[in-house]
């Protein structure tokens, strides 16, 4: 198409001022809990012991 004009638009380059000037201190303070936590050599064991 004849006159087709290509221009970069805002979604093309990444929006970095909000992340530059991001306040940690606004952060609350959380308890990470894991939610699938890994078996201890205990538990195999026993669980080895339980299946055989």
């Amino acid at each position: 198409m004849p006159g087709l004009l290509l221009t970069a638009t805002m979604s093309d380059k990444p929006d970095i001022s909000e992340v530059t000037s991001f306040d940690k201190t606004k952060l609350k303070k959380t308890e990470t809990q894991e939610k699938n936590p890994l078996p201890t050599k205990e538990t195999i064991e026993q669980e080895k012991k339980d299946a055989s």
